[in-house]
C-alpha cells in the first residue's frame, strides 16, 4: 500500500505544481507572451474551469473501467495539457492548455481516494488519503519555489516543462505501483444525487468556493503584490513562495490536530474569520515587508487548514453519494480559485493598486464564514431537545 500512496502523492504533487506554479512566474509569462498581468491571471481561472468540468467525470465512468486505467488516462491528460501550455505563444492556445491540464485535477483526487479506500486496512483510510493529499502541500513547499526560481532565472516555460517531465514519471509509477481495481457503485447514479436535496451540502459547497475565492483573489497575484506593494525584489520570490508553501503544510497539520478537540464546522468557521482579519491586515500593513510576510503566511496556512474540516463535513452530509460529494468539493474548491483570480484581475483592470486586492478577498471570506455559521445554526436546530423530568 505504501507504494500506491507514494504514487498518488506524486500525482497530487504534479497537480499542485500545475495549479499554483503559474503564480510565481506570472509577470514573466505576461511579458514573454505580450499580455497584461490580469490576462495572465485569467489563465489561473481557466485551469479551475477545467477542474469544474472534469470532476464529475469520476462519478460517471469510474464503474466502467478499471480505476488504474482511468488514473493513467487522467495523468496523460495532464502531460498533454501542460505540454501544450509550455510550447504555446498564442493566448487561445494557452487557455486550451490550461483547460486540458485542469480537467483531470478533481478526478485524480477522487479516483485516488477510492483506490485507497479499497486497499487501506480498516481505520487507516483517512491516514492514507492524507498521505496522498500531502503531495500537494509538499509541492507548495518545494516544487513551486523551484518553479519560481526556474522562471526567474531562465524562462517560465522551463517551469512547466519540469511539470511535463514529472507527470511522465507519475505515469511510470502508476503502471508499477497502483493495483487494477474497479469501483462498482451500489446505488444507481440518480440515487447518488439525493443528498443534494438538503441545504447542508450546498452551504458547505458555498463555504468552500467563497473561502478559496477569498484567498485566491490575493494569492493569484502574490508576486506583483509582494514586488510592487511590499517592495521585495523579484529574486526574493523563491523564498517567499517557500514560506507560503510552509504555511500550507503547517496549516494542514495544525488543523488535523485541532480536529481531536473541536468540531469541523467550528474549526472551519474560525479559520475563515482569521483569514478575513488577515486580509484586512494586509491592506493596512502590506507596505511593511515583515508584516506582509507574516500575514501572507497566515493566509496560506488558513487555506489548507480548511481542507480537512470541509472534506469531513462533505462526507457527513453526502450519505449515499460520497463520490459525488467529493467531486463537488473539488469543483467548489477550484471554482473558488477561478472566482478569486477573476475578482483580483477585475480590481487591477479598474485601475486600483495591488493593495486593494485584499478588500474583495476579505468580503469573499466573510461570505464563506457566513455559510458555515448558517450551516451550524441548521445543525443546532436539528438536534433533539433533551426532555427534562
Amino acid at each position: 500500500m505504501k507504494k500506491t500512496v507514494f504514487s498518488l502523492a506524486l500525482a497530487t504533487f504534479g497537480l499542485g505544481m500545475a495549479e499554483f506554479g503559474i503564480m510565481g512566474v506570472l509577470t514573466e509569462l505576461a511579458k514573454d507572451v505580450g499580455i497584461s498581468i490580469p490576462s495572465a491571471g485569467h489563465l489561473i481561472s481557466f485551469y479551475a474551469c477545467g477542474v469544474v468540468i472534469g470532476a464529475p467525470v469520476m462519478a460517471l465512468v469510474s464503474n466502467r473501467f478499471s480505476l488504474k486505467n482511468i488514473l493513467l488516462f487522467l495523468v496523460a491528460m495532464c502531460v498533454v495539457g501542460n505540454a501544450m501550455f509550455t510550447f504555446s505563444s498564442a493566448y487561445w492556445m494557452l487557455i486550451l492548455g490550461r483547460l486540458i491540464s485542469g480537467f483531470p485535477h478533481g478526478a485524480i483526487f477522487g479516483v485516488g481516494a477510492i483506490i485507497l479506500s479499497k486497499i487501506a486496512p480498516p481505520g487507516k483510510v483517512t491516514m492514507a488519503v492524507a498521505g496522498m493529499i500531502a503531495g500537494m502541500t509538499v509541492a507548495n513547499l518545494i516544487g513551486i519555489p523551484l518553479g519560481t526560481w526556474l522562471g526567474h532565472a531562465f524562462s517560465w516555460r522551463y517551469t512547466f516543462l519540469l511539470i511535463v517531465v514529472f507527470d511522465l514519471l507519475v505515469i511510470v509509477s502508476v503502471v508499477f505501483w497502483v493495483p487494477a481495481l474497479y469501483d462498482k457503485a451500489p446505488a444507481r447514479l440518480s440515487e447518488q444525487f439525493h443528498f443534494l436535496r438538503k441545504p447542508e451540502p450546498w452551504l458547505i459547497f458555498a463555504a468552500t468556493m467563497f473561502g478559496n475565492a477569498g484567498v485566491f483573489a490575493w494569492f493569484s497575484y502574490v508576486k506583483p503584490f509582494m514586488v510592487t506593494v511590499s517592495g521585495f525584489s523579484e529574486a526574493s520570490m523563491t523564498f517567499i513562495m517557500t514560506l507560503m508553501g510552509l504555511g500550507m503544510v503547517l496549516g494542514n497539520i495544525f488543523s488535523g490536530r485541532l480536529s481531536v478537540r473541536f468540531s469541523p464546522v467550528r474549526i472551519a468557521a474560525t479559520t475563515e474569520l482569521v483569514i478575513m482579519l488577515a486580509m484586512l491586515a494586509l491592506f493596512v500593513l502590506g507596505e511593511q515587508k515583515q508584516a506582509s510576510l507574516a500575514v501572507g503566511f497566515i493566509c496560506c496556512a488558513g487555506l489548507f487548514a480548511l481542507s480537512a474540516p470541509l472534506q469531513i463535513l462533505l462526507l457527513q452530509n453526502a450519505k449515499g453519494g460520497e463520490m459525488l460529494g467529493a467531486a463537488g468539493g473539488q469543483m467548489a474548491f477550484n471554482l473558488g480559485n477561478a472566482v478569486g483570480a477573476w475578482f483580483g484581475g477585475l480590481i487591477i483592470t479598474f485601475g486600483f493598486t495591488y493593495s486593494y486586492l485584499t478588500l474583495p478577498a476579505a468580503v469573499l471570506t466573510f461570505a464563506a464564514m457566513t455559510a458555515l455559521l448558517v450551516y451550524g445554526h441548521i445543525k443546532t436546530k436539528q438536534q433533539p431537545v433533551p426532555v427534562t423530568q
